[in-house]
């Protein structure tokens, strides 16, 4: 599946994946997406942190559910592969769990089949496809998933590239109707509940890059979960989440981490 079709790379702009490997100081990027991440590095020096402390949600949330049992995950907006990976993180706790990532940037499937590598007993597989097309994305996880069994669908700094003019909460809600009791959704999402004036300028920023960029509060977070069981503390802010699963994020605790994440059990 990693192989699917030719690779159609847009660098004139900037990419939410790119700029994001940026902030993690890795070198799957080009010169537009640092220039973005720059500009975000003058609103406030922290947002290196912030996008850690997401990844470091990430890879708690994703241990919590495999030591529950879960043998499944499809991470919808995966980004470029930056160790540990998810599957990674799975994989320890379950070598035979099995893991589609999907991704609507090129250049992670440039990159998913060096790097991307699970373990003999597992599966570890890449798609092409965008979160506005819930139906196809899930059409081809299904070649490597069983969707009759569990699956932990993980959007994870994803749904604040998501507007509401896109549909934004019909699209998961969509992904969700797929999945079978027992399945799980992992979402975190940044917020201008805490820094307003910073985050409108990131919007701003952002929107001048050709991204656009929907903050949500805490409530407007907790929508997407409304029809799931909130696993154990809720909605919360990310550094929040279980923070005895891992290790802290150096500088995480100078400021308050603006972003939310919970994780929710379908009945």
């Amino acid at each position: 599946m990693t192989g699917q079709g030719p690779l159609r790379l847009d660098t004139s702009k900037p990419h939410p994946a790119r700029t994001y490997d940026w902030f993690l100081g890795g070198k799957d990027n080009y010169p537009v997406d640092e220039e973005l991440g720059r500009k975000m590095l003058a609103l406030d020096p922290r947002t290196p942190v912030m996008a850690k402390v997401n990844r470091a949600f990430m890879h708690r949330a994703t241990r919590r559910l495999a030591e529950s049992g879960v043998r499944q995950f499809l991470d919808i907006g995966t980004g470029i592969p930056t160790e540990p990976n998810l599957h990674q993180v799975a994989q320890r706790v379950a070598p035979d769990a099995r893991i589609v990532y999907c991704d609507n940037d090129p250049i992670v499937l440039a990159h998913a089949a060096a790097l991307l590598r699970g373990t003999p007993e597992g599966v570890t597989e890449y798609v092409q496809g965008d979160v506005r097309e819930p139906d196809a994305i899930v059409e081809q996880a299904k070649e490597v998933l069983d969707f009759s069994r569990p699956v932990a669908l993980s959007l994870v700094a994803l749904l604040h590239f998501v507007t509401d003019e896109d549909g934004a909460y019909d699209l998961v809600d969509r992904l969700l109707s797929h999945l079978p009791s027992g399945s799980y959704l992992t979402v975190s999402h940044a917020t201008a509940d805490f820094t307003p004036e910073k985050s409108k300028a990131a919007v701003e920023t952002y929107r001048a890059g050709g991204i656009n960029l929907a903050l949500r509060s805490r409530d407007e977070v907790g929508r997407f979960l409304r029809n799931l069981e909130l696993v154990d503390p809720g909605v919360s802010l990310v550094v929040d989440w279980h923070p005895e699963l891992g290790e802290p994020v150096p500088g995480q605790d100078d400021d308050v981490v603006p972003g939310y994440g919970a994780v929710g059990r379908k009945p």
